[in-house]
């Protein structure tokens, strides 16, 4: 006997997550499937407020739009089939002229303009692949995978990837217009 795969929709995904068993859970809806995550450790932390300060210092300075952490979600596909795509970002902008107002606990429908993703030993390349793909996919303009073992950011876009090392400046571009940290600067000494 076959046994249909069932898929879980960004909606029934958002009231499962409210409920009690879940609230102390890190969870990602990848494709209609529910993925645990783990959570982030000591060092991923630092990194990801380092930046994300870097960011929303510079973003509320020139009145750019709106910067998010702590994992917010943002539905990246709703898919006819039910297989929708809810991924917590590390770091996340988007541009005042493309920003919701959406109602409280509700995620973000659609990609950010930029998002961030600070590596931490359990993400799989396999998945940092595909969240990759799934960001451009959904509009999203300008991709940072910060990897704190090696020191690196790997800058990506829809026209492909550079990879920057500390020495070397991370810049917004046009999706954050005159943001530019030094590499190095993102991780504690």
């Amino acid at each position: 006997m076959v046994v249909q795969q069932q898929y879980i929709t960004a909606d029934r995904f958002l009231e499962m997550v409210e409920q009690p068993q879940y609230q102390d859970r890190v969870l990602e809806l990848v494709e209609g499937a529910i993925v645990d995550m783990s959570k982030p450790t000591w060092k991923h932390g630092v990194i990801t407020m380092r930046l994300a300060v870097k960011i929303a210092n510079h973003v509320d300075a020139n009145e750019l739009g709106v910067v998010t952490a702590a994992d917010t979600g943002f539905i990246l596909e709703r898919s006819p089939h039910g297989r929708d795509t809810v991924r917590g970002l590390d770091i996340a902008f988007v541009q005042k002229s493309r920003t919701l107002d959406p109602p409280e606990y509700i995620w973000y429908d659609m990609g950010p303009d930029l998002a961030v993703e600070v590596i931490s030993p359990n993400n799989s390349t396999a998945d940092t692949h595909l969240k990759v793909t799934q960001l451009l996919n959904a509009g999203t303009r300008l991709i940072w995978v910060v990897y704190p073992e090696n020191r690196s950011v790997v800058a990506h876009t829809s026209s492909g990837a550079k990879t920057l090392y500390e020495d070397e400046t991370l810049s917004g571009g046009d999706v954050l217009p005159g943001f530019e940290l030094r590499v190095g600067d993102i991780f504690p000494s």
